[in-house]
Parts: C-alpha cells; sequence; structure tokens
C-alpha cells in the first residue's frame, strides 16, 4: 500500500500539479485518477491550449463531446457557445471563466 503521508491522496496531487501550471506533472497526476470531471479536464485542457497547442484541437473537440455527453441538461445554445470559446481559448484564455460558467464550477483564472 503506498503511503500518504509524503505526497497526499492522488486527487491532492494533481490538483497541486495543475497549480504548478506544468502539463506534464498534470497529465502524470491525471493518470492516477478513476475519472477526471468535466471542471478538471477543463484545468488539464487550457494547459494544453498553453503548453501543447498541436494537440490542442483533438482535445478540445473530445471535452465538447463530453459536455454533450455527461451533461444532457445542456442547450445546443450552450454547446455553441462553448465550442465557440474552445476555438478561442488558446488565443484567450480569460474564455475559460465561459466554459466552466456553462459547468457552474469555479474558474481557476
Amino acid at each position: 500500500m503506498r503511503s500518504m503521508t509524503g505526497s497526499g491522496s492522488p486527487y491532492a496531487r494533481f490538483r497541486r500539479a495543475l497549480a504548478t501550471g506544468n502539463l506534464n506533472l498534470a497529465t502524470a497526476a491525471a493518470a492516477e485518477l478513476p475519472k477526471l470531471n468535466l471542471a478538471d479536464a477543463m484545468a488539464v485542457l487550457a494547459l494544453i491550449a498553453t503548453h501543447d497547442p498541436a494537440r490542442y484541437p483533438r482535445a478540445a473537440a473530445r471535452w465538447a463531446g463530453r459536455l454533450a455527453l455527461e451533461r444532457p441538461d445542456v442547450s445546443l445554445p450552450e454547446l455553441r457557445l462553448a465550442v465557440v470559446a474552445l476555438s478561442e481559448l488558446p488565443e484567450r484564455p480569460e474564455v475559460e471563466r465561459v466554459l466552466h460558467g456553462l459547468l457552474g464550477a469555479p474558474t481557476r483564472r
């Protein structure tokens, strides 16, 4: 059994990795978790937008798909807003607030 004294829970390590802004640490920590909720996946996506732009379009499309599947109450206009915000996120990090707003989640920035 893994000791929790030095490094904390997997989710605590994930949150610390996000706080560092280090994409590699965040994705490694995320891999330890059973599943990321949409808000946490958005935080990773924001790091991808900043640190791995070539990977961003596919990751953004997957996140939009998850939004549509996991939030059956999301309306078509909200989904359209999400896609527009996702397309702007790499150049305008502040639109992450719009996406978190669709989730009812607190913003990271």
